[in-house]
């Protein structure tokens, strides 16, 4: 099994992001998460926030439905205590614009180096283990209505916040930032539910 490489914040997420593209037109979700490591939700779930908020990328059409996909299984296997996630081929295949992605992450550096300064460990019974599992439950159903989302305007790129939120705030043991996720999730749930009534 390969070292875990897994990112201890925002800019270790870009910069491991930035190893992938290097070669090649596109860059797969498969060659991505061989950079960042697959075996904790944090991670992953930071990967799928950021990938959707960012406006360059978050924007494409089907990209929201992908890394909501993503989140699903990936917190379904959470929720059922999986030691290691399972991603299906079809998924890992899946590729972005390298220029496009190379774009977001510059746009994304300045932000991420301000959200990685203002990060530590606080109110930590919100952002532990024994919170994972809820976590993983509002992840699921952020990831289960994200393909809903692609019809109503910047709902993806809010989604993407609260994701990115969550696997910030599980990763550095953030109790406030977690409490803000959820609150966010809430507000982004009733922004698509008053959308579409």
């Amino acid at each position: 099994m390969s070292e875990d490489r897994s990112p201890k914040n925002l800019e270790q997420l870009l910069d491991q992001v930035c190893e992938t593209t290097h070669d090649g037109d596109s860059v797969s979700l498969d060659s991505i998460l061989n950079v960042v490591g697959r075996r904790s939700f944090a991670p992953l779930l930071l990967l799928a926030g950021v990938v959707t908020v960012l406006p360059i990328i978050g924007d494409i059409p089907g990209v929201p439905t992908v890394m909501g996909v993503l989140v699903l299984l990936v917190a379904g296997q959470v929720l059922f205590r999986r030691e290691h996630i399972w991603l299906p081929r079809w998924l890992l295949d899946r590729s972005l614009a390298r220029d496009k992605l190379i774009k977001g992450v510059a746009w994304s550096r300045s932000p991420a180096r301000f959200i990685d300064r203002i990060l530590r460990p606080r109110l930590t019974v919100f952002a532990n283990q024994a919170v994972l599992y809820v976590i993983a439950m509002l992840c699921a159903v952020i990831g289960a209505t994200m393909p809903i989302m692609e019809v109503v305007p910047f709902s993806a790129n809010f989604a993407g916040a609260a994701l990115t939120a969550f696997g910030l705030a599980l990763m550095v043991h953030d109790g406030v930032l977690a409490l803000l996720a959820l609150i966010f999730t809430a507000m982004t749930v009733g922004f698509l539910v008053y959308n579409l009534l």
